[in-house]
């Protein structure tokens, strides 16, 4: 079964650690530790950010835990690798985009829930397999995005190296 703490660490790195940044066409706004403020602001870290002090690492573990390794039923995931994969989109592109993707790679009609379908579809995957054609699916999706809006074409070669290193495992 698939476990929280390593796929929390390797995404925290994606996101850049424990940092408070506000990068310049970036939708999401202030962000800390990948948190954004737009789409998170009523998430308790921001009190302690406004008043000058620093989250709690425990805190922002527990936000991910709720809002996404949960929503995506992590701990009921056989593969660690496909929860990693599956988890770190979903913390990048929303969870709902992020099992519309895989219900699609899957076979499964794609409707943004993690029901028991898709949780048996995903636990039977090939997850070598998986975790490749999610790869594409990811790089199209943020193509799509950049055809959308052309602003947001300076995060593209982020998004696509975000991918492809989730992909360095299966090559080792």
């Amino acid at each position: 079964m698939a476990d929280f703490l390593p796929a929390f660490e390797k995404m925290i790195l994606n996101e850049g650690g424990y940092r408070l940044t506000h990068i310049s066409g970036d939708r999401g706004g202030q962000t800390y530790a990948g948190i954004a403020r737009n789409a998170w602001a009523k998430w308790e870290g921001w009190s302690a950010i406004d008043r000058g002090e620093t989250p709690s690492a425990d805190l922002v573990r527990s936000f991910y835990r709720e809002h996404f390794w949960s929503a995506l039923q992590g701990d009921a995931l056989v593969s660690a690798p496909v929860a990693q994969t599956l988890f770190d989109f979903a913390v990048n592109a929303g969870v709902r985009t992020a099992v519309i993707l895989a219900q699609t790679v899957v076979g499964v009609t794609p409707d943004g829930n993690l029901g028991p379908k898709t949780l048996v579809a995903l636990n039977a995957a090939d997850a070598e397999k998986f975790i490749l054609a999610y790869a594409l699916a990811k790089i199209a999706r943020y193509a799509q995005i950049v055809t959308k809006d052309r602003s947001q074409q300076k995060f593209l070669l982020g998004w696509v190296n975000r991918t492809l290193g989730s992909l360095k495992e299966l090559a080792a």
